[in-house]
């Protein structure tokens, strides 16, 4: 399911122009490819950070818990962010995989969460995500 709604994501924003991958049709930092850098974020916040225990200089990319996941700079394309987020993905399911469903850390702003807890928020927030992408999609294409 989680990799449903990771691909659902990026077929919100597969197939733009650059000029409409970036149009911000809400008043929040929410636009087709920021939603995927945000995605990529929280891949590398839940299983870089999070589960492996990396430093932000180890991960692949912009790993802290605020507004700046949203950022994509002018030299990224489309193609570059959705890669990016597909990468962020398949480190994540490596990371997974290394633990079982019921093993538990401690987050401080969640308390104890299981691995099975962070797939399940990831389903959430990707869902949430495409849906999200549904809607500018539809506010996009004519």
């Amino acid at each position: 399911m989680l990799d449903r709604n990771r691909a659902a994501l990026i077929d919100t924003a597969r197939g733009l122009s650059e000029v409409d991958a970036r149009r911000r049709l809400v008043p929040s930092l929410t636009t087709p490819i920021s939603l995927l850098k945000h995605a990529a974020a929280a891949e590398r916040i839940w299983f870089q950070r999070f589960w492996a225990d990396l430093d932000e200089a180890d991960c692949d990319g912009y790993s802290r818990r605020d507004e700046g996941t949203f950022t994509v700079t002018d030299d990224e394309s489309l193609a570059d962010v959705i890669a990016e987020f597909e990468r962020a993905s398949q480190r994540s399911r490596e990371i997974a995989a290394r633990f079982a469903l019921d093993d538990t850390k401690v987050n401080p702003r969640e308390g104890e969460v299981s691995m099975r807890w962070t797939l399940l928020a990831m389903i959430e927030e990707f869902a949430r995500h495409a849906g999200h992408g549904d809607i500018l999609r539809e506010q996009i294409d004519p």
